[in-house]
């Protein structure tokens, strides 16, 4: 069993680019249904503004093609 604070721990890094995105710092969950439907990183952008709003980067679940010892691996054809 995996815990999510481990994925918290894991770089993201997606495959058909080889682009390496972050790491997790939160989760959407389905209360109903009870599961994970993705995850969300923080953007690239590190210019913050009061007027801004936060670009993070959400990834669904279904996008995850394996969850390694250090890695998890994403497949994002728009990134």
């Amino acid at each position: 069993m995996l815990k999510l604070s481990e994925m918290q721990e894991k770089e993201v890094i997606n495959v058909l680019s080889g682009e390496r995105l972050g790491y997790i710092y939160d989760f959407e969950i389905d209360l109903d249904k009870g599961t994970v439907t993705g995850i969300i990183l923080p953007s690239d952008n590190k210019v913050v503004s009061f007027f801004s709003k936060s670009t993070d980067i959400f990834i669904e679940w279904n996008k995850i093609i394996k969850i390694g010892t250090d890695i998890i691996l994403v497949n994002l054809k728009d990134q």
